[in-house]
């Protein structure tokens, strides 16, 4: 009660009247002998001091008791009173000036926008900082303010002082300076302050049940969270939700704890990881392998991202990568068996076709149990060349296949792991496009998780001269992917990241990326010295203990193995290897097909791999989806579509009522036609759905209502297959590698790309050289996707004239100087044999039959297909039904069938020609009367080359001068291709001239004038005689 008698004064603003002489009576007796009518306070008559109860006047006769009750009540527990009782005693206990220590209470006006009640900080305030006047002073808003900042600059920036580095001799952000604002001394704290409570903010979880903390401890909670092993860049996404999540996974104490037995299972996945690389490294020292040392705790990794994810309902993961670690994320994560490793470092031979390729390239499928989760898996790595990132956008769209094939529309079933190198990541540019695929509706896989190898370093190059951004993973931040930072050498840090990136991606499906930053311990391969470039680093790295050292010393230590079980694991592995070592000397052969990627199960088994079948259907089908792709939607009272729309729609009816088709007529009836039998189509491009040239309008649109639209090949049959056809971003290499992962994942599915012009195809080239042309030769993989390429030169520039047709010649796998042998199946087994296959169709039913001609092969190829600009409006340019029906097929050569071919021993000129030309040639050799003088021949299928027919067609005109005419210049198109092939046709009997343009460095010309000249003057040595 004597402490209670000190605050006598403080009640002089209730009791205006008190002497001040009060003396050592008791406190409460005081204040209810000298309180007035006028004076008086209300008070609780329950003991359940933190209730909200009915008023009583504060000086009466039962005061004394409640005031020291209340007292006593805060001295054991301040929180135990009302918030006003406990402010008001902690200033009385500080020494607060008469007058000072009572506050008046709030006001029940209702609280205006961003504000808060003020006296809700009073129990954080502590007992320094006194009360001015009644209120709060500037200095402590100004202080809760400066430690929300403080949190907030954490959150933002403390990965830039992260200890990121395993060799400590650099920042992961090329930049060693600590922001200012991360020091509290930039808030004009001092080390008084040090032990202040403030009150959290609702936008931190480092309390965990705590609503406030000291300053001393909210900062050592924030520089464990944000600064220790892991950086986090996450502020930057425009989601409140999913920073709050972020924080509560990072921040949340004890979050990063975990079991002995999650320990064990670390250091036993480490174990094999660094095991594997030093049994190779000894084994065949001399190999280059692209090993993971200085990053092994990518295995561990990976691994726990599988069985998290598994644990969400994932059932497969399709995973790209390039070479350096793919051995043992192949052996470990995957489960590959070691035999089938071992095999490819002997000199054996192949037991498949094809030239194969280095072992570090190869992908591979793999089906089992993961021990973990007790669930069956689908772990497939795509083979992947050495363009680094080319295979990204093959993954994403395999992963999407995938996911359409299982009905997966929200990626809860398959998902896509994504590694990279951080030279790579930042340096590629198709990184960036891939990226840009992550949230477009038909090209979504619904979140991909990015795992950045980070050496620093690149081949030989210095990070601060390899990129100018921060770090290597900024281009993220472009779709608002968190990025995660890591210590190599802290695993248990790795994993915890690992698990928040697999539940990130279960809970927002979007894309997510961990940075292991680590190092390289030999040169960018095993046979390589980076002491010439990098003599500090590498000076560093030899004297780094590995990871699993560092580890197995530290769960030692903590008691959670012994030395005796962290060689028992070892020699485990060890066993496995040499066992596994000598399974593989027993082999005789290495098979290619034991690295498909992509297997095809059942397609092959039980087919005539010679026969294809008819391409014709009944005129009934023809109709139908004529009638279809010429009518309105069916609502159209309410579906208002554009009147050109309707003029377009109408022309196709009276085509359909003909019995003719137009280009995109022709193309119609091929999808619906396939469709019809249950063939999934894809069309996917620059502005596919309506055509570069406006010919297609298979997604129609409202005029009035926006993203109302009908597509009608969706409402051919009700048990049709699926049609999607989609608009892309403006992008070719990503595109064109997504559509070929969506190729190889089922045959049975017809997948086009088209360019919006055939000139732009070059800036995928990466996709064509490397995975198109040469991917069944080196990894025994087939696909069967479409290029179509609009290609002609039309006097529109030198970009939209060619698509480079001759370089998709000259990447052809057969020889010019062989024809095979001449049989039924010549032509089927030329298909087969090649690697491509190129045409260049002049007629809309040639079109119709090759499309589905992909479909009817025994095997798939890729198509590349030179398709037509000014053809598909040329009233000359269509077919009858009767070129489509049953019992049509495709023609590889279209010969002459007018009155030349009625007397071929008359016809002085024999012209050979390709595609839309073959429109000009006879309109010339019409307006020159030279009918019955020159006869054209048409070769749609120019590669593989129709040796058989073309040895046919110049024996029926025995005197006639063979020529090749091509609109292109001499030194492009298919002449150089052609040539030599026409010789090996007619063995070299006779002559074959060239008519068209000169030799050019350019495509084409931009001149219109000159573009006339040059086509007057083609023509015109064409039909010389």
């Amino acid at each position: 009660m004597h402490r209670a008698r000190s605050v006598l004064i403080n009640l002089l603003p209730l009791t205006p009247l008190i002497p001040r002489a009060a003396g050592p009576e008791r406190y409460a007796a005081w204040l209810l002998r000298s309180g007035s009518a006028t004076s008086s306070l209300s008070v609780t008559s329950i003991r359940n001091y933190s209730a909200s109860v009915a008023p009583e006047p504060f000086l009466n006769g039962t005061s004394s008791v409640y005031v020291e009750e209340m007292y006593n009540a805060w001295l054991t527990d301040p929180k135990s009173v009302h918030v006003s009782w406990d402010t008001f005693f902690r200033s009385t206990s500080a020494g607060a000036a008469p007058g000072e220590a009572y506050h008046p209470p709030p006001s029940l006006a209702p609280l205006a926008k961003n504000q808060v009640p003020i006296m809700s900080l009073a129990p954080y305030l502590g007992a320094s900082v006194p009360a001015l006047d009644g209120q709060l002073n500037e200095k402590i808003i100004d202080d809760h303010l400066a430690v929300q900042a403080i949190i907030r600059s954490y959150q933002i920036r403390g990965h830039h002082i992260a200890k990121l580095d395993p060799l400590e001799i650099s920042s992961a952000d090329l930049d060693d300076k600590t922001p200012p604002e991360l020091l509290y001394s930039h808030y004009s704290f001092e080390e008084a302050d040090m032990d202040r409570i403030f009150k959290l903010p609702a936008t931190t979880f480092i309390g965990g049940k705590e609503k406030a903390l000291p300053l001393r401890e909210i900062l050592r909670r924030l520089e464990n969270t944000y600064c220790h092993h892991i950086g986090v860049e996450f502020m930057f996404i425009n989601s409140l939700e999913q920073c709050n999540w972020i924080r509560q996974k990072l921040e949340t104490p004890g979050v990063m704890e975990i079991t002995n037995d999650e320990k064990r299972l670390i250091l036993a996945r480490l174990t094999r990881a660094t095991g594997l690389e030093a049994f190779l490294a000894r084994k065949w020292s001399s190999e280059k392998r692209f090993g993971l040392e200085g990053c092994e705790i990518l295995v561990p990794a990976m691994k726990q991202i599988i069985d998290h994810s598994t644990e969400y309902g994932i059932e497969s993961v399709v995973m790209g990568m390039s070479h350096r670690g793919r051995l043992n994320v192949l052996a470990n994560v995957c489960r590959k068996p070691l035999e089938h490793i071992f095999t490819q470092f002997a000199a054996l031979e192949s037991e498949d076709d094809g030239s194969g390729d280095v072992k570090y390239h190869l992908g591979t499928y793999i089906e089992r149990l993961n021990r973990v989760t007790n669930k069956n898996m689908r772990l497939a790595v795509v083979a992947n060349p050495s363009h680094l990132e080319a295979v990204d956008p093959v993954v994403q769209g395999k992963t999407r296949a995938e996911q359409f094939y299982r009905g997966d529309g929200e990626g809860k079933k398959v998902m896509s792991i994504l590694l990279h190198g951080d030279a790579a990541f930042c340096g590629q540019g198709i990184v960036y496009e891939t990226f840009h695929l992550s949230d477009l509706p038909d090209y979504t896989t619904h979140g991909t998780i990015h795992i950045v190898l980070n050496n620093q370093i690149g081949f030989t190059t210095d990070p601060r001269h390899s990129r100018s951004s921060p770090y290597c993973t900024d281009v993220a931040k472009v779709v608002n992917a968190p990025i995660f930072h890591v210590n190599s050498d802290d695993p248990e840090a790795v994993i915890h990241v690992s698990k928040i990136a697999a539940e990130w991606r279960a809970t927002f499906h979007k894309d997510v990326v961990i940075d292991i930053v680590c190092y390289r311990r030999n040169g960018h391969n095993e046979a390589d010295e980076p002491m010439f470039t990098q003599p500090l680093m590498y000076q560093k790295i030899k004297k780094t203990k590995p990871v699993l050292d560092k580890y197995a010393n530290k769960l030692i230590n903590e008691g959670v193995v012994t030395a005796e079980e962290v060689k028992d694991v070892h020699d485990k592995y060890e066993k496995i290897c040499e066992e596994a070592l000598e399974n593989a000397r027993k082999e005789t052969h290495i098979k290619f097909k034991d690295w498909l990627d992509s297997p095809w199960s059942g397609f092959f088994e039980g087919k005539d791999p010679m026969r294809v079948s008819p391409t014709g259907v009944k005129e009934d089908t023809l109709i139908h989806i004529g009638k279809k792709m010429s009518s309105p939607p069916p609502n159209a009272a309410e579906f208002e579509i554009h009147p050109g729309l309707e003029r377009i729609l109408r022309a196709r009816m009276e085509m359909v009522k003909a019995r003719k088709a137009d280009w995109a007529l022709g193309e119609a009836m091929a999808f619906g036609s396939l469709l019809k039998e249950g063939i999934h189509v894809r069309l996917s491009g620059q502005d596919v759905e309506r055509g570069t040239f406006s010919h297609r309008h298979h997604v129609l649109h409202h005029r009035k209502v926006d993203k109302a639209t009908y597509r009608p090949l969706c409402y051919l049959y009700p048990d049709q297959g699926s049609y999607v056809v989609c608009n892309s971003s403006l992008s070719e290499f990503a595109v064109l590698g997504f559509e070929l992962g969506y190729s190889m994942t089922n045959p049975n599915a017809l997948v086009c790309w088209e360019a919006q012009f055939g000139d732009f195809n070059n800036t995928a080239q990466c996709i064509i050289d490397q995975f198109l042309s040469s991917g069944q030769a080196k990894w025994v993989r087939q696909s069967g996707l479409v290029m179509l390429l609009p290609h002609g030169l039309e006097g529109m520039g030198p970009e939209h004239s060619s698509a480079r047709l001759e370089r998709f010649l000259q990447m052809s796998s057969d020889d010019s100087d062989y024809f095979p042998p001449e049989s039924e199946e010549f032509g089927v087994r030329q298909l087969h044999d090649i690697n491509w296959i190129v045409a260049n169709c002049s007629t809309p039913a040639n079109y119709f039959h090759i499309l589905r001609r992909q479909i009817a092969l025994p095997f798939r190829k890729p198509l590349i297909l030179m398709t037509p600009k000014s053809l598909l409006r040329h009233p000359e340019a269509r077919s009858s039904f009767d070129e489509m029906t049953e019992e049509t097929q495709f023609l590889r050569v279209i010969p002459e069938n007018g009155a030349p071919s009625n007397n071929a021993d008359a016809v002085k000129k024999l012209i050979f020609c390709t595609g839309k030309v073959f429109y000009d040639l006879r309109k010339a050799r019409d307006e020159r009367v030279l009918t019955n003088d020159i006869a054209i021949t048409r070769i749609e299928q120019i590669c593989p080359f129709p040796y058989d027919l073309v040895k046919n067609e110049c024996a029926k005109y025995p005197n006639a001068l063979l020529c090749w005419a091509q609109e292109e210049h001499k030194n492009q198109g298919p002449w150089t291709y052609v040539q030599p092939r026409f010789n090996t046709a007619i063995n070299g009997t006779r002559n074959i001239v060239y008519a068209g343009r000169p030799p050019s460095a350019s495509s084409a010309t931009g001149s219109r004038v000159l573009h006339l000249r040059e086509l007057a003057a083609f023509l015109d040595e064409a039909m010389s005689i």
